[in-house]
């Protein structure tokens, strides 16, 4: 690493290694030529290239020399042919079959396909742990009865494990999209300049046999192509992979800007983990800022840029294809891989170290929790014989009052008032009214609806694995 120059966040601050790897410079150009290696032993198997040549071809594969390669391509301005040039000056032999009948993107939408896939198993199957880690945290708390907010104002009682299981179910339907988006991915093909497959053809004298050369190739890298391609796959698909990866950062997005709302001084019932020796300020010591959850709220930001791009790609990539999406390309698909990775792996570091304060919790129920029980107390007096529209002014302005001594610091009088206001129990017995009032017994089925959704997690299958190939041979 070189701190003298710029470097993406994400070459060394942000995402894990094995992605890092997968996306650099010397990866992409090993896989490069672990496609023109198989390009070669399938086009051996028609007599185009002798067993001599592919022999020699094999044999210097891994001799990647980026710095010969960028040397030539500031002379020529096209970076696989000068890694071309560089492999068939190794190659003396077999060099001069590489690359036939092949266009630049038939080995680089390859490559890069086959990179989007392996990215993407990897960070599917790090979401499938998060959502594990999810179910877990979701059947602890099913029970825990908590005031539920909307509009950030307090609303009715829920419980702490229905709340997780919220955004449990937001990422069930990510991980569904990702599965949908990997099974989408699918490769350009060797088809030559315009996707026809001509020069392949030629070369076979018109026998269809290109077919064949182009699944033993695709067959190594456990790829698939559409039955019609351009000079690249559809851009379309990568719009596709980007705004999915970009519905998981809305998803991780909601879950950490709540615990940020959760963990303020006001509500103080969640946090994240914060550690022993961690400094929260440089000038103010006492802070325990949620930097986890602010970092996954400010990377997830950058996902639906990626996606915009992408999107912008697939609307204006004219005709059968312009290069107007190489450069930011270079940026978006490995970045949005990348950024979506680490803020699972943020994600679940919260959700693994979360600190619940029952205590808390408690104290916000019992302060906001009894307004929550007006209307059954409302619905029980009217049942009993009493005037729906006299009963909800009483209660109303009960609660305005309650209002009123909450502000001043006071605790909450209203199953007070209420069980001791004679025309509601005239009708409805003070201790019925109290225990109506009871925010512990409001919470419909949450519990078992929650632990519901937590056996749905558990039962979550394994991502899709992509086949690995051993870039360079």
């Amino acid at each position: 690493m070189d701190y003298r120059t710029y470097a993406s966040p994400f070459s060394w601050r942000y995402g894990r290694a094995e992605l890092r790897v997968l996306f650099s410079e010397e990866e992409r150009r090993k896989l490069w030529r672990a496609v023109w290696v198989a390009l070669a032993q399938a086009q051996s198997r028609f007599g185009l290239v002798s067993a001599e040549e592919v022999a020699d071809i094999e044999a210097h594969a891994s001799e990647v020399d980026i710095d010969a390669a960028l040397e030539i391509e500031r002379e020529i301005h096209h970076d696989l042919m000068a890694e071309i040039r560089v492999f068939a000056s190794q190659a003396k032999r077999g060099g001069g079959k590489l690359h036939l009948g092949a266009t630049s993107m038939d080995i680089e939408d390859t490559v890069e396909t086959y990179r989007l896939r392996r990215a993407l198993s990897l960070v599917g199957e790090n979401l499938r742990e998060l959502l594990g880690a999810f179910a877990g945290r979701v059947r602890q708390y099913s029970d825990l009865v908590t005031m539920a907010f909307t509009h950030l104002q307090p609303a009715e009682p829920t419980t702490l494990g229905y709340r997780l299981a919220v955004y449990a179910q937001d990422l069930l339907i990510d991980d569904t999209n990702l599965r949908f988006a990997f099974d989408q991915l699918t490769t350009k093909g060797l088809r030559g300049a315009v996707g026809t497959a001509a020069s392949y053809e030629h070369l076979l004298d018109h026998s269809g046999d290109s077919a064949q050369i182009e699944r033993d190739v695709l067959e190594r890298f456990g790829l698939q192509a559409r039955e019609i391609s351009t000079q690249t796959y559809p851009r379309k698909l990568d719009y596709l992979l980007l705004s999915a990866l970009a519905g998981l950062g809305a998803s991780l997005s909601k879950f950490a800007a709540d615990i940020r709302i959760l963990s303020s001084p006001e509500f103080g019932e969640v946090a994240e983990p914060f550690g022993k020796s961690q400094v929260g300020s440089s000038a103010m010591p006492f802070k325990r800022n949620p930097i986890i959850s602010e970092r996954i709220d400010s990377l997830a930001r950058l996902l639906v840029g990626y996606a915009d791009v992408a999107w912008q790609n697939a609307a204006t990539n004219y005709l059968e294809r312009t290069l107007d999406d190489s450069a930011n390309r270079r940026t978006i698909l490995p970045e949005a891989l990348l950024c979506a990775d680490e803020i699972v792996s943020l994600a679940r570091k919260v959700i693994d170290g979360l600190r619940v304060e029952e205590r808390r919790i408690a104290h916000n129920l019992r302060t906001y929790g009894p307004f929550a029980g007006t209307e059954a107390v409302m619905m029980e007096a009217v049942r009993a014989g009493g005037d729906r529209q006299e009963l909800h002014e009483t209660i109303r302005s009960a609660a305005m009052q309650a209002w009123t001594s909450l502000a001043a610091g006071e605790d909450n009088p209203l199953a007070q008032t209420l069980s001791a206001d004679p025309s509601l129990t005239a009708l409805v017995d003070p201790a019925e009214i109290r225990r109506l009032l009871d925010p512990g017994k409001h919470v419909g089925t949450a519990p078992q609806r929650a632990r519901a959704l937590a056996e749905k997690l558990d039962a979550l299958p394994e991502f899709p694995k992509q086949k690995i190939v051993e870039a360079g041979s």
